[in-house]
């Protein structure tokens, strides 16, 4: 592969949930395991998550989330399509099952995500560089279209877009997980042209679903890695021109590192779920700074970025 240099964002997702996850992002980042943090401006510990991305310098994005916890517009917290009986948002599943019976009106959804670009702001004392979505919302029919108009209107210029190179292949995903990915990858090949037409960009790769929680190893991250390279390289034109010295690939690896939560401490509004409990967080966080992945990133020519550095 010539002097492919890699550019490797690691972004931290779930900044702001609990002073627990806090922490573990911030030893992550110290530790040089992850270079860029997603911050749910919902969470229960987003004043300080924003207060440490300060004091360490941590490049932070927007968590955009529709689907756990509150809200943070006012006017959306008493009365709206985006909660449920008990007044939360309607969870993973029920966001998806709410809009799918169009039950959900886009037009508190635009609201929802501009209140949080605009908490991001009075938080952080800047807009994001970069947005995605909690549990992948963002891809979804229908919000795809507001969320990007919402990025073109504050000139947000980047997002991710969840298609993982070699998803089908990884036979240790339970099915249940699988059928849910492969959802979200649907959503995201439709969601492409979109974001296409409203001047937003993402990585050239992404990668972080068959590497989440028990199932992250830093072989899963390396052969995860190695297979998006080779993916995106081979896609090169047939009777290629004569190829440059050197071209740049762009990766973003999503990562969930922390201390796991202890209740009633931490979510966004509901107490925090089982994934933030358990220790897979915690494994996570432990895979991510073995010196073992770091001299691996070295010696393939991989650097550790953040979307500015793009």
């Amino acid at each position: 592969l010539r002097m492919l240099q890699v550019k490797l964002i690691v972004t931290g997702d779930d900044f702001g949930y609990c002073p627990r996850r806090n922490q573990g992002i911030v030893d992550c980042f110290l530790a040089g395991a992850i270079s860029n943090v997603s911050l749910l401006v919902n969470g229960s510990a987003a004043g300080d998550a924003a207060k440490l991305a300060r004091r360490y310098n941590i490049p932070i994005g927007l968590h955009a989330n529709l689907s756990e916890g509150s809200p943070v517009c006012e006017v959306l917290k008493t009365n709206s399509s985006l909660l449920n009986q008990d007044g939360f948002f309607h969870g993973k599943m029920g966001f998806r099952t709410a809009l799918s019976k169009g039950l959900l009106n886009m037009s508190e959804v635009k609201q929802e995500l501009k209140a949080q670009v605009e908490l991001f702001h009075e938080l952080t004392g800047h807009l994001p560089p970069h947005m995605d979505g909690h549990q992948h919302v963002h891809v979804l029919p229908e919000v795809r279209h507001v969320f990007a108009e919402v990025l073109e209107e504050y000139g947000i210029k980047y997002t991710r877009v969840p298609i993982e190179p070699g998803l089908h292949n990884c036979d240790w995903i339970p099915p249940s997980l699988m059928d849910f990915y492969l959802g979200v990858e649907e959503d995201s090949f439709n969601t492409v042209d979109v974001f296409t037409k409203h001047g937003i960009r993402w990585p050239d790769i992404y990668i972080g679903l068959s590497t989440m929680g028990k199932n992250m190893s830093v072989s899963s991250i390396w052969s995860a890695i190695d297979t998006a390279i080779l993916e995106v390289t081979s896609k090169a034109p047939s009777p290629a021109p004569p190829a440059p010295q050197s071209r740049t690939v762009t990766i973003e690896l999503m990562v969930h590192p922390g201390y796991p939560s202890v209740p009633p401490v931490g979510g966004c509004g509901e107490g925090p779920d089982d994934f933030s409990q358990s220790w897979e967080r915690l494994h996570e966080l432990q895979t991510l700074i073995k010196p073992e992945l770091q001299s691996h990133y070295k010696s393939r020519n991989i650097q550790l970025c953040s979307f500015k550095d793009l």
